[in-house]
């Protein structure tokens, strides 16, 4: 969705892209950052947030958003296990225009597994060129 504030519409869907839950990555940030979180139960919470993240900022790398606001209303449904693909999502829920050169975007974003069920969901709020 590499378009201005004005081109973005309510209900407009854009994909985030796809990653798998690396095993070596989850072992790694499990070591580093959960201890005592066993890799059996999947990507613990704040991995499942992270791997969101890198998804989000990879695809708005192009986009006119010139400022992330808040993020908010974050639901974790699951953890994924090692090697399960991960489709990232964003629906624009609503837009808000803030002066003649800005917007703000507010949007859902969710994370879904290979069978198309929810692990992850937040609210974003955004400022976008316009």
């Amino acid at each position: 969705m590499p378009a201005s504030f004005d081109d973005i519409e309510i209900g407009q869907v854009v994909s985030l892209g796809a990653t798998a839950v690396d095993p070596a990555a989850l072992d790694a940030f499990c070591g580093a950052f959960t201890p005592g979180w066993s890799t059996d139960r999947g990507a613990p919470d704040a991995m499942v947030f992270a791997i969101w993240a890198r998804l989000d900022a990879m695809a708005a790398t192009d986009w006119p958003q010139t400022k992330r606001l808040g993020v908010d209303a974050l639901r974790w449904m699951r953890n994924p296990p090692p090697g399960e693909l991960l489709r990232g999502r964003m629906t624009i829920m609503a837009k808000d225009p803030v002066g003649d050169g800005k917007g703000v975007i507010i949007a859902q974003h969710d994370l879904l597994d290979e069978a198309g069920r929810l692990v992850f969901s937040c609210l974003t709020r955004s400022v976008f060129a316009r």
